[in-house]
């Protein structure tokens, strides 16, 4: 696969993949840019939210229509020293629907650990969290 990012001016570039799709990124301020799209770390942590959110929804294809709302909220720590990679990610899924505890957990676990492409390739630790209908479900032990 390859991505061709091209400057636009001072720190702000726009990448086009394979796809034919853009996004455009920018330094914030504090790092010269006019913060005029999302950074590249901001973008890592959306790639991974959708890269599981993608998977997830592969996984538990034959209950989508119980399924009211997915949201996947991506929480990193980075270290305090350059480069300020992330350290460990908290992901958050929100969702909503009549779909047991146990099935969503499974699907989250095998697209981190088996099917996610992007959280294959991140060195940061990941932690799932399962917000269902609003209350946390604490992780299974097993998920068999």
């Amino acid at each position: 696969m390859k991505v061709s990012t091209i400057w636009k001016g001072k720190r702000m570039f726009d990448s086009t993949g394979p796809s034919g799709y853009s996004v455009g990124m920018d330094a914030t301020p504090k790092y010269g840019g006019n913060g005029e799209g999302m950074t590249p770390m901001e973008l890592l942590l959306a790639g991974l939210g959708g890269c599981m959110g993608i998977d997830i929804t592969m996984i538990l294809d034959r209950f989508l229509p119980e399924i009211t709302r997915l949201e996947i909220e991506a929480d990193g720590t980075r270290k305090e020293t350059n480069p300020s990679g992330f350290t460990a990610i908290d992901l958050f899924f929100h969702i909503d629907g009549n779909v047991p505890d146990y099935r969503l957990w499974k699907a989250i676990l095998m697209a981190e650990e088996k099917y996610c492409a992007v959280s294959d390739s991140l060195k940061a630790e990941i932690h799932p969290h399962l917000i269902l209908n609003g209350v946390e479900v604490e992780k299974p032990e097993k998920t068999s």
